[in-house]
């Protein structure tokens, strides 16, 4: 078993059912018991804890069952308490771990976010957050070297529905937050739409109902692991589409779309416009601005220039990290502990994370914390998308993806970002930009061109992400162009 296959930065993923071409179950269900176990010791190891609560939740994939049920069966039989939460969204599950009804040692989410049918994976959470990839790397060599073999007592299993719980969680910060003189109803005169992409998102629109939202319109609200509509994604553009298209047609005043797990989500604005990207960032920042004035924004690397220029006008720092919505929390965090005040870290994706809410991505907190600002918004008369009516989007924008095929692409990357670094130094009208943690960005000034590029490695695969965005017509073509003149396409 090359258990090394099986880790997806800081998750775990792998294929769970045959069904697609040349794609071979490698997360069996003997593989997942064993994660199980060397998760179990893993715990023992890092908290001390010698019988851990473990609490275990799953989205709506067909092969969840099976996982979670695999994973329920190694936890016990190496000695750990488990609290089997059904179907939940991920940053519940972390929510587990420091909810004052449970407190649980650590938590587990089986999910493979948006990735097709037939993959699923493992998220795991303690009291301080997400496991980084060093934990992931630990575990796994806890079952190649088989330390978490185990003779001591089997633990044992109940059932919770924590989503009540956490639903409960949502629903009081926007009652909180909007403070009404209706306080219990501080939705009630609003139309807001739901599309869970038949994910687990479903439950937010019953909190939104109870708070006396009209959410007729709403789609795709039933778990369903084969995902019949489309895919639950917000940077899908059929899905994107689709929930527009619901909001515009309901005359909604406002959509939201979650991915599978529920810790990614976008807003759609009352004339059926997406908000995601770099919109999106530009909304929740601009939120987070007005309550701590100056503080830092971090993003990942694809972000635009019209974005950095929008967060600098509200009086925040614009802080371009990397890629990877770990990468980007983690960096978060690591300039508070600086002393450099950052309230949100967020990626392009959608994964948003919030210093007053744990550092946890929470597509519905996210959700949540806009739509208390449009319920103010609405008293006055006024929209959402007018916080960021000044944000400048790009004319054109592109990605491409130029495939590595050295065995050792990470060498043939590094060596193709260090020849388009000698050959852009000194050229005209191109200037590289810094700092940069992130690859080669290129900052293009020539009338033709008037934006930027970015090579980078991706994160996992044998590629290089190129992105050009421009905010002129033809700049893309014109950027390609002289890309292609240098024999980088």
């Amino acid at each position: 078993m090359n258990w090394k296959k099986l880790q997806n930065g800081s998750d775990i993923r792998g294929v769970a059912l045959e069904g697609i071409e040349g794609e071979h179950v490698n997360l069996t269900e003997e593989a997942v018991e064993t994660i199980a176990r060397s998760f179990v010791c893993w715990t023992r190891k890092t908290t001390g804890t010698n019988t851990p609560t473990i609490t275990v939740g799953m989205d709506c994939r067909i092969s969840g069952d099976m996982i979670k049920g695999a994973f329920v069966k190694g936890a016990k039989e190496a000695g750990a308490n488990v609290v089997d939460c059904g179907l939940a969204s991920t940053p519940a599950m972390f929510m587990t771990t420091i909810s004052e009804q449970l407190k649980a040692t650590a938590a587990v989410m089986v999910t493979a976010s948006h990735l097709p049918f037939n993959r699923n994976g493992l998220k795991f959470f303690t009291p301080k957050g997400g496991l980084d990839k060093k934990d992931i790397t630990s575990i796994l060599d806890i079952a190649e070297s088989g330390e978490y073999a185990y003779d001591g007592a089997e633990g044992s299993c109940k059932t919770l529905d924590f989503m009540t719980i956490y639903s409960k969680h949502i629903a009081d910060y926007i009652c909180q937050g909007v403070n009404a003189d209706e306080f219990s109803q501080p939705l009630k005169g609003m139309h807001i739409i739901v599309d869970a992409g038949n994910g687990n998102g479903g439950f937010f629109e019953k909190i939104l109902k109870s708070l006396g939202a009209k959410t007729e319109g709403s789609q795709f609200l039933e778990p369903d692991g084969h995902f019949p509509n489309h895919i639950p994604n917000p940077e899908n553009a059929e899905a994107m589409a689709s929930v527009c298209k619901a909001v515009e047609e309901s005359k909604a005043d406002l959509g939201v779309i979650f991915d599978t797990d529920v810790d990614r989500s976008a807003i759609i604005g009352h004339k059926g416009e997406p908000i995601n990207r770099n919109a999106l960032i530009a909304l929740i920042a601009s939120v987070i601005l007005e309550e701590h004035p100056g503080s830092t924004i971090v993003t990942d690397s694809v972000t635009s220039d019209g974005l950095a220029e929008f967060i600098t006008r509200l009086g925040g720092r614009h802080h371009r990290f990397r890629r990877g919505y770990k990468n980007v929390i983690n960096e978060g965090i690591r300039l508070n502990q600086t002393g450099e005040e950052c309230w949100l870290a967020i990626e392009t994706s959608g994964h948003a994370a919030l210093r007053e809410n744990h550092f946890l991505d929470d597509g519905a907190y996210l959700a949540a914390k806009l739509i208390v600002n449009a319920a103010k918004l609405y008293r006055q008369g006024k929209r959402l998308d007018e916080m960021i009516a000044t944000l400048k989007q790009p004319k054109e924008s592109k990605e491409i993806r130029i495939k590595l095929t050295e065995p050792d692409f990470k060498a043939q990357g590094t060596e193709v970002l260090e020849d388009m670094k000698a050959k852009v130094a000194g050229m005209a009208g191109w200037t590289i930009v810094e700092p940069n943690y992130e690859g080669l960005r290129v900052s293009c000034t020539d009338d033709g061109e008037k934006g930027w590029w970015l090579l980078r490695m991706s994160l996992h695969d044998p590629v290089m992400p190129l992105n050009i965005e421009s905010n002129v017509e033809g700049g893309v073509a014109a950027i390609e162009a002289k890309l292609k003149g240098m024999g980088l396409l």
